[in-house]
Order: C-alpha cells, then structure tokens, then sequence
C-alpha cells in the first residue's frame, strides 16, 4: 500500500473518536453509516461528472481532487465499518491473474 494511503488509514484512525465539532471525520462517523453512505454517493456523482469534462490540465486535475474525495470517503466508509484500504488492497491482489469476465462471473 502506498506511504500516502497508510498515513491516511492511521488518520482515519485516530479521528474516528475525536470531537464531531472539531474533526470533520468524527463528524461523519458521529452522524453514522447512512451520512457516510450519502457522502460516497456524492462524490461519486461528482466523479462521473468530472470525467465528463475533462478537456486540458484543468478538467485533469479536476477530476482526479473528485477521485481523491471519492476515496476518502470510501475509506471512512470502511472505517466506519471497521475495515480499512488493506482489506480492498488484498481483494484487488487475489484478483491478479484472473480474467474480468472469469472474476465477474464468479460473483453470481
């Protein structure tokens, strides 16, 4: 995992039971589940449409702040439900080696 993505997971940690007023991440887990479900929601959304403008440096850069809110948000999601970006890391390294299709259809 990247040195990036291991300090964000001890944050996450480390905030997850600060003070709501005075953490934006204690904030979300304060308010529970469907509040961080609804954030992941958003920012997906917000991906999408990122993606759909992307034309020069800007639209580039702009979407790739919308994909780093989008993982954030995932990643308070997992926290919220006690797991963390190692979980999907070793999801996505058993996934090496198998084909989409023979993954996809494994799943039904």
């Amino acid at each position: 995992m990247s040195d990036v993505l291991s300090q964000l997971t001890e944050i996450l940690a480390d905030r997850r039971n600060a003070d709501p007023q005075s953490s934006y991440v204690a904030g979300l887990h304060h308010k529970g589940l469907n509040k961080i479900l609804e954030k992941v929601g958003e920012e997906a959304t917000e991906v999408i449409l990122a993606a759909k403008d992307v034309e020069g440096d800007a639209g580039r850069e702009a979407l790739a702040g919308e994909v780093a809110d989008l993982l954030f948000h995932n990643m308070v999601m997992l926290s919220h439900l006690g797991m963390d970006i190692d979980d999907v890391m070793q999801c996505l390294r058993e996934r090496f080696g198998v084909s989409g299709l023979e993954e996809k259809a494994s799943r039904s």
